[in-house]
């Protein structure tokens, strides 16, 4: 027997400031709180099919990497993701949007370091 998976189902993120990045994912992907948990320093934000579960970590430094690389997004309406990026004065890594075989990605950062890949095609097609 396997098991079988639909999906990342979350992805937990120490970060530097709780405040500071649930502004970020609710400004640039409209991401609500679904959960807060105070006795835990952490809040759980996403929508129906991404969840985010993020620990404010006292002392966490950018800067730092535990064997973690990126994150990837698919952007149903990824026409906007260039605009939006601008807007919210992020930074586009890699010289710009990233053609690959099946699909398009645009890499950016959240206040914490973390690179977002944001694509085009869901999984790439694959």
């Amino acid at each position: 027997m396997i098991l079988k998976t639909t999906g990342i189902d979350h992805l937990n993120l120490e970060v530097r400031n709780l405040e500071e990045s649930v502004k970020f994912y609710s400004d640039l992907f409209g991401f609500e709180v679904r959960k807060n948990q105070p006795d835990q320093d952490s809040i759980i934000i996403g929508n129906d099919a991404v969840k985010l579960c993020l620990y404010e970590i006292p002392g966490f430094t950018k800067y730092e990497k535990k064997g973690y690389h990126h994150f990837g997004l698919h952007i149903e309406n990824f026409d906007a993701v260039l605009e939006k990026c601008e807007e919210m004065g992020l930074k586009i890594y890699y010289g710009g949007p990233l053609e690959w075989a099946h699909s398009t990605s645009i890499y950016i950062q959240d206040p914490n370091g973390y690179e977002i890949e944001l694509t085009k095609v869901f999984g790439g097609g694959i």
